[in-house]
């Protein structure tokens, strides 16, 4: 894209609590920012181990018991001298009771069970080989049936006591933390997780920033093949923080018979569909939202569903029962409850209301999704046509949807990497989200896979005549007759017309991770800035699209490539309209955005105005 566009970028981002506000910057609000580039301190347990099972016979075949303890040797055993932990929830994915003064629990036995405990701020628990948290224990006496990549083996009858060790953590009790959310690395091959690992896991390798929170990986870990769970471990197994994961709907048995079993070698290799744990002031929560309906002859993943089974649903609202008020809930599904372009989960009322009757609100709630390779910025009140058709009028609560680190299911012409550019819907660019907690608020930041924090645009130039040519070049590259003939060239992608002026031409401007309270200015040749037009102003309207509310840059750059995701519309798109009058010659327009938190980004873009489509040569 270097060679259509020159640009400069550059970012004012005020910094609160850690780091101290640049010189001459004012603030906008009080609101707390957690900077994932600053120089944090490194705080971290590496607390390596695993659960402690106790073989032999269990004193009630109903009822499974053990213990939470504080492993002082950790030697990921039980000792004598070794205190249990009261207080703390352990759950058979049914039932959740709490540790007693020793730290000991009971809970009802059943078939194919996971059993897991709830990770208290102020303690960590082990990790594996490959950094995931070992915080579950599968009590499966038969094991999976027969599957394809393995399920669950038999676990035999239940154990005399199932413990579960932790330590003790400065880096989980800290009130600020750095929470990193990974969503559909999802590689086919070898080559995609080569794609991921040079990309948005390389971004990720270098943060210091996530020893206590860790890592969310947020499904469609791979896609489909689960072979490829062993490799996809290996790009992330070196995070300095522990990892955790959701499932995704590319993450299943598909040989599983339904939706029961469709997680066997997921939970085998990873732990639990659902969980929670806490760090600071926050309560985490992962979900499995995909419902599976059964294998499917001579196809590859049968259908599925997004919503949550009864079972789910029914822990959802125990869990939430047992959160006090002035913590805030972090709720992380692979599917997220809505998105811009209709309801993301078909139970997203169902959970709301759970939500509501559990006294979340507005302020102490944060959902998060991934699963549609867009990233959006969802406030509570936003309203959409396509919600109210649902039965949801106005958003009650803040929803992220993450952005991918595949993108665009790494399509596209390769970058100045060697990556495809994979440019997703609504515009967006591989990356990671951050979510940076202080006490029980939060900031959103989204990292742009090998750039910069301050790298948050994408800036185009929409004109009648580009408007004109790129449907017949999408038209053109979508031809079932293999392209046959010239493609339609438009020449310099910057360059404009008097005509064009006339006929409305404006500056688009993807501010990615915005939120309707951010603003965007734009300035022609250092005049007076013109205030931007939120192409998707979430005021109850049914989605805008086509190529006047494009991603021109992200357009463009698919539409000069074999494949890819031409977005032509984005929750985040703004557009400036430029002055009919301006004068021929090169032009300068610098792009001004405004966070919701008063963050600052500036970027520019070059144009040419000339007399005629001909001289754009």
């Amino acid at each position: 894209m270097s060679t259509v566009q020159r640009r400069v970028a550059t970012a004012i981002l005020p910094l609160v609590g850690l780091a101290l506000v640049p010189a001459g910057i004012a603030q906008a609000d009080s609101t707390p920012r957690v900077d994932p580039e600053r120089k944090a301190e490194v705080v971290r347990d590496d607390y390596s181990g695993h659960v402690d099972v106790v073989r032999g016979k269990a004193a009630d075949e109903n009822k499974l018991t053990g213990s939470v303890f504080v492993d002082k040797n950790r030697n990921s055993r039980k000792d004598k001298n070794e205190n249990g932990i009261a207080g703390v929830a352990v759950s058979n994915g049914r039932d959740i009771v709490t540790t007693n003064a020793a730290g000991q629990y009971s809970l009802p036995v059943y078939d194919r069970m996971t059993v897991f405990v709830t990770q208290p701020a102020g303690y960590a628990v082990p990790v594996n080989e490959d950094n995931i948290a070992q915080f579950s224990y599968n009590h499966f006496p038969n094991g999976s049936p027969k599957l394809k990549f393995g399920g669950i083996a038999p676990t035999g009858a239940l154990p005399k006591a199932v413990n579960f060790p932790m330590v003790k953590s400065k880096a989980t009790a800290k009130n600020v933390q750095n929470c990193a959310v990974a969503s559909d690395t999802q590689p086919r091959n070898l080559t995609e997780l080569n794609y991921a690992k040079q990309g948005p896991v390389r971004d990720l390798m270098k943060r210091t920033d996530l020893g206590g929170c860790g890592v969310m990986l947020l499904g469609d870990n791979v896609w489909d093949d689960l072979s490829l769970n062993a490799p996809m471990r290996d790009i992330y197994r070196d995070l300095r923080g522990p990892i955790r994961l959701v499932a995704g709907n590319h993450d299943m048995d598909f040989d599983a018979k339904d939706d029961e079993g469709s997680l066997d070698t997921y939970r085998a290799q990873f732990g639990p569909e659902y969980y929670s744990y806490e760090v600071g002031q926050t309560h985490l929560i992962g979900l499995d939202n995909i419902l599976y309906n059964g294998a499917v002859p001579n196809a590859k993943s049968g259908g599925y569903k997004t919503g949550l089974d009864a079972q789910q649903l029914e822990w959802l609202k125990k869990d939430l029962a047992r959160v006090p008020a002035h913590k805030l809930v972090v709720i992380q599904a692979h599917a997220p409850f809505v998105h811009y372009r209709n309801t993301g989960t078909q139970d997203a009322k169902e959970v709301f209301d759970a939500l509501k009757a559990a006294g979340r609100t507005a302020e102490n709630t944060l959902l998060i999704g991934g699963h549609t390779h867009t990233m959006e910025n969802l406030l509570p009140g936003d309203k959409r046509e396509e919600w109210a058709k649902k039965g949801i009028d106005g958003l009650p609560f803040h929803q992220i949807v993450t952005g991918t680190v595949s993108g665009d299911w790494h399509s596209g012409n390769l970058d100045e990497y060697g990556l495809p550019y994979a440019i997703g819907k609504g515009g967006v660019r591989p990356g990671t989200l951050t979510i940076g907690l202080k006490g029980n608020e939060f900031v959103e930041s989204y990292k742009v896979r090998n750039k910069p924090y301050s790298h948050r645009f994408s800036l185009g130039v929409n004109s009648p005549s580009w408007r004109e040519w790129a449907p017949k070049r999408l038209a053109w590259r979508t031809d079932k007759n293999e392209n046959e003939g010239a493609a339609p060239e438009f020449g310099d992608l910057n360059v404009i017309t008097d005509e064009d002026l006339k006929g409305g031409t404006w500056i688009s401007a993807n501010f990615f991770a915005a939120s309707t309270k951010a603003t965007v200015e734009v300035s022609v040749d250092g005049r007076a800035p013109k205030v931007a037009e939120l192409m998707q102003p979430a005021k109850g309207e049914k989605l805008n699209t086509g190529w006047e509310f494009a991603d021109v840059e992200g357009a463009n750059a698919n539409l000069l490539s074999k494949n890819g995701n031409v977005p032509q519309d984005g929750t985040s798109i703004w557009r400036a309209q430029l002055p009919e009058s301006l004068n021929r010659g090169v032009h300068t327009a610098t792009v001004k955005g405004t966070d919701r938190h008063g963050r600052v980004y500036t970027d520019t873009i070059r144009f040419t105005v000339v007399d005629e489509r001909a001289a754009a040569k």
